[in-house]
Order: C-alpha cells, then structure tokens, then sequence
C-alpha cells in the first residue's frame, strides 16, 4: 500500500498521531493526505461520525484505518469488554474488499500491535471461528460469515467502539443491508461508539441508514462536480453488436502494454469475449458470479503480477475488486445502471495515476447513456470508429513459452443458464 501522488497540503505529521501509527504510515510512504484523508480525519480524529462519498482509489481505506487505530491506541476499552469481544469493526460488501482492507491494516498498523481478524465466507470456517475466539482488538469482515458466528456466541458487540461501512451503496446492491441493519442495532448505543461510512455515492438509501443510525453524522464529498475522476479519459464508440468483438480486439492491440478490465454485462458474452481474445493471443482470465472464491483469489493474483493482462468480468463478480495500476477499462457492454459506470471506471486513475475508459454503446444498450451522462454531469466525448477498426485481424500466435490460459483461467465446464 503505497502513497501515488500527494494531493492535498496536509500532512499526517499534523494529526498529532499516536507514534506507533505514525511509524507504519511513514514505512508505507505516506506523508499528505488526498482529499478524502484530509476532510476525513479532522472530524474522525475527534470522535465525529462522518458519511463520506469517495470512489475507489481515493484513499478512503487509509483515511478510516487511521481513525480506527488511533483510537484504539489512544483511549481505553470499555469496561464491560469480554475476552472474545473486538473493539472495532469494519464491514465490507466483498471478500476481495475485506482482503484488501486487512492487508492495508498490515501495513499500516505493523507497529501498533493491534490485533485483526479477517472473516469471510468460502475459507475455513473453524480456523475464523477460533481465532474470534482469541480475542482480538479489530475484526474485518463480510457481513454474513460474521453473523454467523454471532449468532453462535462466539462474540459480542457489547464493546465495538468504532465501526466502518466501507461501499455502504453496494451492500444494498448485494443485498447484505438487512444484515448491516442487525448489526448496528447490537452495538453500544450511538453517543457510546464511533461510525464511520463511506461509499462512492450518498444516495438517499445511503443517507437514510446514516441518519438512522449514526451519532448526528457529518456528510463529506470529494469532487461534488465531477463524479468520475479527472484523470480518467474516456472515449464512446457507437459501433453495431457484431462489430464489437473486432473493434475490441483491435484497440487491445494498439497498446503497448497494459492491464486491462473488460466489463460485460452477462456471463454469456464474458465466456464469448474471452475465448475470443486467447485465440488472438492475449492472455486473458474470466470472473463470472459463480466462479468459486480460490479460483478468483488465483485469477486476481495473476492479473497484479502480469501473468494475465486482460480481465474480463461482470458487475457483481467484479465489485469490491482492488486492483493497482489498471490502464484502461473497457465497457464492452454499456451497463444499465449509471452508478455501475462510475464503479467500472473508477478502477483505472487511482489515487493521481491516469487512465482510460472506453465504452461501446450499441443498439442493445445504448439507451442507457443519457441517464449515465445525466449522473456524471458530463458528455462522453464520442470516438470515431474508423473502418480499419472493425476488420477482424487474423488469429495471432502466442509468443513462445507462454502458456495457454485457457485451462486454468476460463471455465469450460458445461454451460449454465447465463447470470451476470
């Protein structure tokens, strides 16, 4: 976890920070905050509630981490706390965000000598359940495993001090707000502990949960009038369904080299893509809805180490992903949801780095477009489609010693009814 660009001319040196959490931000590169980080941690710092709005990328992670940790350093637990009870909690909608946020905390808390526990489901079920049972000071987890073993007794609530809801938009999306809802319900009562809620839009459900259960929480907004990062370019090509395929192949050829997200809209077209991209020799892998979590887990390992470049998913397989250093996002599909647009392309220019989206907006989807520039309150400038582009190249041949990916990275098991 590093720091990519300074943004703000705030410093961490300014917080008056515990020197142990000092220490592991130094270690990890960071010396200014982004601009999340800087609205964030004055109010956090102080035992505020903040609802925060901040994409993917903007440091968010860092921002309520810190908060978290400083006060757990700082103050004493509460009295009443049982030896199983963790002081903190943070829940995220995905396993892959949970993951993420935990080898955040790693880095960052390595000097504190906080104690984390991570707890999703599709891992070992006894080994979690045994190391709550320890006690440890912060738990990371996905909303249905952890209630699991709540409901078990192999914890409470009683004494959580603070609590993150980190991508609060997509646990209503996920369907896990029922449970978020059970969750804060159990806590000590508002004026007692600390909450702390970010997601990439405050939409009315998001504030309504807020209002509900927060302690008079303070709303916060990163760039109110521009949705989508500035450094991103984005680019529209209006081509016909059939002309996608080549007009994809062909732009994933100009570029040099890169690591690239391919969005589509169902698993169908996903398996279509991307058989279509390893016969021209790209190297390529597939995240679906059902593809099981140690076969994600191999896949996202081998899109950060460049063993794959090109990654080809739907929405839900793909939400909570945190992936470094993607250079283009190309939307094969137009989603229908604009709020999915800004999630898509919010994975390419994080924290100051550049990027690009490129969208295809044929006749099947480009109906959506108007509500999507509606929401980012800009036009997407539109790219010609040059003929060129649209003439399939012949299949190309993969360089020597590189495996085919075929086997380990797209499912060829029997069909199943598509699903996005």
């Amino acid at each position: 976890m590093s720091e990519l660009q300074p943004l703000t001319d705030t410093f961490f040196d300014s917080f008056e920070l515990h020197p142990d959490l000092l220490s592991g931000l130094h270690a990890s590169g960071f010396t200014r905050c982004t601009p999340i980080q800087a609205l964030t941690l004055p109010l956090a710092l102080q035992g505020r509630d903040v609802a925060g709005q901040a994409q993917t990328g903007t440091g968010k992670t860092a921002a309520f981490l810190v908060a978290v940790m400083q006060r757990l350093l700082t103050r004493p637990a509460f009295a009443e706390r049982g030896a199983a009870d963790p002081r903190a909690l943070i829940i995220a909608p995905t396993r892959e965000l949970a993951i993420q946020i935990d080898k955040d905390f790693g880095s960052l808390g390595r000097d504190s000598g906080l104690k984390s526990a991570l707890i999703y489901g599709g891992v070992d079920y006894d080994k979690q359940r045994e190391q709550l049972r320890g006690g440890v000071d912060i738990v990371i987890a996905t909303p249905g495993r952890l209630l699991d073993y709540y409901k078990q007794h192999v914890f409470s609530f009683n004494a959580v001090e603070i609590m993150v809801i980190d991508e609060a938009d997509r646990m209503f999306d996920l369907g896990f707000i029922k449970d978020v809802r059970f969750i804060l319900r159990r806590l000590p009562e508002r004026t007692r502990r600390q909450c702390l809620l970010f997601s990439a839009t405050l939409s009315h459900r998001v504030l309504e949960l807020a209002y509900e259960h927060m302690n008079e929480a303070q709303k916060l907004t990163v760039e109110a009038d521009n949705i989508t990062a500035d450094r991103v370019r984005q680019a529209i090509y209006f081509p016909a369904s059939e002309e996608k395929l080549p007009l994809l192949i062909n732009l994933l050829s100009r570029i040099d080299t890169h690591r690239s997200m391919v969005f589509v809209n169902m698993k169908i077209a996903a398996e279509k893509v991307a058989r279509r991209l390893e016969k021209h020799g790209f190297r390529v892998g597939m995240l679906s809805g059902d593809v099981p979590q140690k076969k994600r887990q191999s896949l996202l390992g081998k899109f950060q180490k460049g063993e794959i470049e090109i990654l080809i998913a739907t929405d839900v397989a793909a939400r909570g992903l945190h992936i470094p250093d993607v250079s283009h996002v190309f939307n094969y599909d137009l989603p229908q949801d604009a709020e999915d647009y800004v999630h898509r392309i919010g994975r390419t220019a994080r924290l100051g780095a550049d990027g690009d989206a490129i969208s295809f907006a044929c006749d099947m989807y480009a109906q959506g477009l108007p509500d999507i520039e509606a929401y980012i309150g800009q036009k997407i400038p539109v790219a010609r489609v040059e003929p060129e582009l649209l003439v399939t190249p012949p299949p190309r041949q993969r360089p020597a010693g590189v495996p085919g990916e075929t086997e380990s990275n797209i499912d060829t098991s029997a069909r199943k009814p598509p699903a996005s």
